[in-house]
């Protein structure tokens, strides 16, 4: 409708915006209610009883949450580089803490961990960072969450997924769905188990016929440990250790698939810092930078990869480790130090994961989200490879100058340019 030649009163205008505004949010809420009646049936088809359907959807009153797609969509300016990170998570109240928990609670660890092949000092790392030990399940309804994030566009295969695992939870152990807190993902109780890792892993340790993630500590605690056993952990290793590369070290050698025994490692000039001593020749291992060349290096064992398994993040991993090393010695806390160097903004790993995409060299795109993941970072070994740059797979100032000099017709290289011809006098 156009107003052409006439002057709209100000009710009209006000009736006009009012619609305006109701009319999409009418239609909005009709979608989503129309998409949630579809949800409740598809979860009875797969099982899960009309009762617990209905008690859970009672009136339809979730709506969808936007601070869960908020959250799941934020990115920091800044990306937290290694040493942010662990300096956050392994801070000096946690490990303080961590140490305490630990002597209190290591006569119901240690049945525990003789069943599972855990040691209790992994345990109490697991619980520290995953609640500070209890104090902070995440504080969001997960039916709600998990609701939230299925009608969301972003990931509704992986989350409407979890959302029948937690309803399945309900249906077989009874539980009030209400005191189901968690993270604004869905991860619950002591450890953030999601609930399809709920279903799979989750024990009845004190056999009371139901599993308390929550409020039973044993069930919790037992739970981790189950997991962690099912998925490989070796109770006679550690994580790792902090390493020093040889000055000639070749960069391509790092990152967790180029796998050697300690003895090559030894070979190739990688040394244990000061007071400290390889693993035995014969076990495997990989070296990590996770800061590139310029940053700290770790020699990795297989328990770190189960680590990654819990969580696929090589800072979390490092963080599980270093504390768990802090309640094994009872050492003292000291922060992890940073090479200024290796600091990067979120928008310098989103422009390298743009670029890498439009190079079309790699079978699969990469995720264009800021984030330094494993195969944005081996994405960049190759880049890195071609640049004729240290294969750390970490994307400095220098190889973000590079890109941006970047010539399809030449690659990398600078262009030669044209001989001038002089002219005969």
């Amino acid at each position: 409708m156009r107003f052409s030649g006439h002057i709209l009163t100000l009710s009209a205008f006000l009736l006009m915006g009012t619609m305006a505004c109701a009319m999409p949010s009418e239609q909005s809420d009709q979608k989503y209610e129309q998409w949630l009646d579809n949800l409740k049936e598809e979860m009875v088809k797969r099982g899960i009883s009309q009762k617990t359907v209905d008690n859970v959807y009672k009136d339809n009153y979730y709506k969808p949450n936007p601070e869960v797609v908020k959250i799941d969509r934020k990115q920091a300016e800044f990306a937290l580089t290694s040493t942010d990170y662990l300096n956050r998570v392994v801070n000096k109240q946690r490990v303080k803490a961590a140490q305490k928990k630990y002597k209190e609670l290591y006569p119901v660890l240690k049945p525990i961990s003789d069943k599972y092949g855990v040691q209790p000092h992994y345990i109490i790392a697991f619980w520290g960072v995953e609640t500070n030990f209890g104090q902070n399940f995440g504080g969001y309804d997960v039916i709600e969450a998990l609701t939230t994030l299925s009608y969301d566009q972003r990931r509704p295969k992986f989350f409407k997924e979890e959302l029948y695992q937690a309803l399945k939870i309900i249906d077989t152990w009874n539980i009030d769905h209400t005191k189901m807190q968690g993270s604004w993902a869905g991860a619950m109780g002591n450890f953030q188990f999601m609930p399809s890792t709920f279903n799979a892993y989750a024990i009845d340790y004190n056999q009371d016929n139901t599993i308390d993630i929550w409020y039973s500590f044993d069930d919790a605690a037992a739970s981790a440990a189950n997991y962690l056993s099912q998925i490989g952990w070796k109770k006679d290793q550690e994580w790792g250790q902090q390493v020093t590369l040889p000055w000639n070290f070749d960069f391509k050698n790092s990152g967790r698939k180029k796998v050697k025994t300690i003895k090559e490692w030894k070979k190739m000039g990688i040394k244990p810092l000061k007071g400290q001593k390889l693993p035995a020749d014969d076990i495997k291992a990989a070296i990590i930078v996770p800061e590139g060349k310029k940053g700290n290096a770790y020699l990795v064992l297989n328990n770190f990869n189960k680590i990654m398994i819990w969580n696929r993040s090589e800072n979390y991993a490092l963080a599980i480790g270093i504390l768990a090393d802090y309640i094994r010695t009872g050492k003292t806390w000291q922060a992890a130090k940073e090479n200024p160097a290796v600091r990067l903004r979120t928008d310098d790993i989103l422009q390298i994961q743009t670029f890498i995409n439009k190079l079309g060299w790699f079978d699969k795109k990469l995720d264009e989200d800021g984030m330094l993941g494993a195969q944005t970072r081996e994405a960049i070994k190759q880049v890195q490879e071609q640049a004729k740059m240290p294969q750390d797979g970490y994307p400095d100032a220098v190889l973000i100058e590079r890109i941006k000099q970047y010539n399809p017709e030449v690659g990398f290289a600078i262009p030669v340019p044209p001989k001038k011809l002089h002219k005969k006098m």
